[in-house]
């Protein structure tokens, strides 16, 4: 894997690759930096924990968490124990992070937790009478957050369940409970009134835990106000260039650029069919080119019709997409075989991609693929 900085033969567009009909991701290590930087500030003191489950949202969380380290993280969030395993290992005895597993303590995973020193987020009872169970064979109380269910109703504790823990005699015996948290399901619309209910749950949940630190807000949260802040937060799209409304931020940096080569511009005249089926007929002679990526790489089908490529210095028409090449309307523009396209990064944001294809920022990014060329800017 290369690691070392390419030029540019155009603002966002990286120079062609070694390889005449290969994709490139650039991933702009110093942009998921100042990202993390933005972040930071706008939380106002809270520690602010990346997230960096699913390999990074796709983009390499060793290389993701070492950058984000040197800028002064020093708590991070995965989804599976092989994840934080991965990352302890990735970032070395000398990076001394709390890694949070959102999974908890799944059946037989304490010793191997305990092992890498990660700390399970518990969501349910019978987590944390597991949780317990085990902790009674360390030496050492076992680090643990809870995870509160304040409306989300995906994971978590229900406020009664939370309460019975509070109260209750020894149920919470062997356990370092630093963390109590919860996650917002609409922050992306900051007028939704369920923002608020949720803010309410969370408080009277967290109260019954006064020696633990707090945590509600995610990407879009941090920027709900500092009711919302709490003693952490936890951004996790937009560190990676997604805006925290779904829709672009002109604060948050493209992180990841996907860039591919014309391999062929031709003329399709009216009336004919573009790729498989007839979906799309041209109603007008048209000149389009042909990209070396498709969806093996990372290009939502979906948003043919309504996405757009960077070429020639400006936005064009994605036309059609399947699985190893892509269609855009060309038109009279200036272009050859061989030149580069952005098919995402600062001209096509990762946003606008999400809203073609139907879906959100976080499906695109972990959907790019790995069988082109990876450059690292940036990397430590």
């Amino acid at each position: 894997m290369r690691t070392s900085p390419s030029s540019a033969t155009s603002p966002g567009i990286p120079a062609a690759t070694t390889s005449a009909d290969a994709p490139r991701l650039t991933v702009d290590l110093e942009a998921l930096a100042a990202n993390y930087r933005t972040l930071a500030a706008e939380s106002g003191g809270a520690e602010t924990a990346p997230v960096v489950k699913a390999d990074g949202y796709g983009l390499g969380a060793a290389q993701v968490a070492r950058r984000l380290w040197d800028e002064g993280a020093r708590s991070f969030f995965v989804a599976r124990l092989a994840e934080g395993e991965a990352l302890r290992n990735d970032l070395g005895p000398a990076r001394s992070a709390t890694i949070y597993v959102l999974d908890g303590l799944t059946p037989g995973s304490g010793p191997r937790l305990a092992a890498a020193g990660l700390a399970p987020v518990l969501s349910s009872l019978p987590q944390t009478s597991e949780a317990t169970a085990f902790a009674r064979s360390l030496a050492r109380p076992l680090p643990c957050a809870l995870q509160i269910d304040t409306g989300m109703n995906r994971q978590g504790l229900s406020p009664a369940e939370a309460r019975a823990l509070a109260e209750g005699i020894d149920r919470l015996r062997g356990l370092d409970l630093v963390l109590v948290m919860s996650h917002l399901g609409a922050a992306s619309d900051p007028q939704d009134p369920h923002n608020k209910l949720q803010l309410e749950r969370f408080r009277e949940v967290r109260a019954l835990f006064p020696g633990a630190r707090a945590s509600l807000a995610a990407s879009a949260g941090v920027f709900l106000g500092p009711d919302y802040r709490f003693d952490m937060v936890r951004p996790g799209v937009s560190l990676y260039g997604g805006g925290p409304f779904e829709k672009p931020f002109s604060r948050i940096l493209a992180v990841a650029s996907l860039t591919a080569p014309i391999l062929d511009i031709r003329h399709v005249a009216a009336g004919e069919r573009l790729g498989y089926g007839s979906q799309l007929v041209l109603v007008a002679p048209t000149r389009v080119a042909i990209v070396a990526a498709g969806y093996a790489d990372g290009v939502i089908r979906a948003a043919r019709g309504g996405g757009y490529v960077w070429a020639a210095g400006a936005r064009r028409r994605l036309l059609a997409v399947n699985m190893d090449l892509l269609v855009f309307e060309l038109g009279e523009a200036d272009a050859r075989v061989g030149e580069p396209v952005e098919l995402l990064g600062p001209n096509v944001a990762l946003d606008d991609l999400a809203e073609a294809a139907g879906t959100v920022a976080h499906e695109v990014l972990v959907r790019l693929g790995r069988r082109g060329e990876r450059v690292y800017l940036g990397a430590t």
